[in-house]
């Protein structure tokens, strides 16, 4: 999958971790019409899930002593929160009570301490190599993911998600990203 990204990414052979890292948070948000890391590098864009699936895949086989783990966060998005990070139509699609999501980033073992890695949105701040980045979701209680990730979290989206709410929110952040 590494010689893939750097292909698609134009990225040079022996592309740095930083590099790498970078090429897939300047990717656009927005859901693959195949919900996988392979769908988000065929089309170039992704979302929490697809994007950061893909780098874990990246990071794994390329620089496997970074030991990637995926972790998922479970968070409300209030629809204060939701006007201050991403304007005013994502926090119309947020009802007052605000709407429970469940959040994807992945963690990796750098320099001797497990940082935090979050490309989900290409506005985030790049990512110097060495400290964690910020989550793009709220606070929240974290679940570090197991052998498949896609089916924990359906399972957590499932016990704390209201499945209509959660699609208007993410279509809205999608409608909202790639207008920016």
């Amino acid at each position: 999958m590494f010689d893939a990204l750097i292909a698609r990414a134009a990225l040079p052979a022996d592309a740095s971790l930083v590099q790498v890292v970078d090429a897939v948070r300047r990717m656009p948000y927005g859901r693959p019409a195949v919900r996988s890391a392979q769908g988000a590098l065929s089309e170039w864009r992704g979302t929490c899930s697809t994007k950061h699936g893909l780098l874990a895949a990246v990071l794994a086989e390329r620089w496997p002593q970074t030991r990637p783990r995926l972790v998922h966060r479970v968070y409300c998005c209030t629809p204060e929160v939701a006007r201050d990070r991403f304007g005013a139509a994502v926090a119309s699609a947020v009802p007052a009570e605000g709407v429970w999501d469940v959040h994807r980033y992945l963690t990796a073992e750098i320099e001797g301490a497990r940082v935090a890695i979050d490309v989900t949105y290409p506005s985030a701040p790049k990512w110097d190599g060495a400290s964690s980045m910020p989550v793009a979701a709220g606070a929240g209680s974290d679940h570090e993911a197991g052998p498949d990730p896609d089916r924990e979290k359906r399972v957590l989206e499932a016990a704390h998600c209201d499945p209509d709410v959660r699609e208007r929110f993410i279509a809205a952040l999608s409608s909202a990203l790639a207008a920016a």
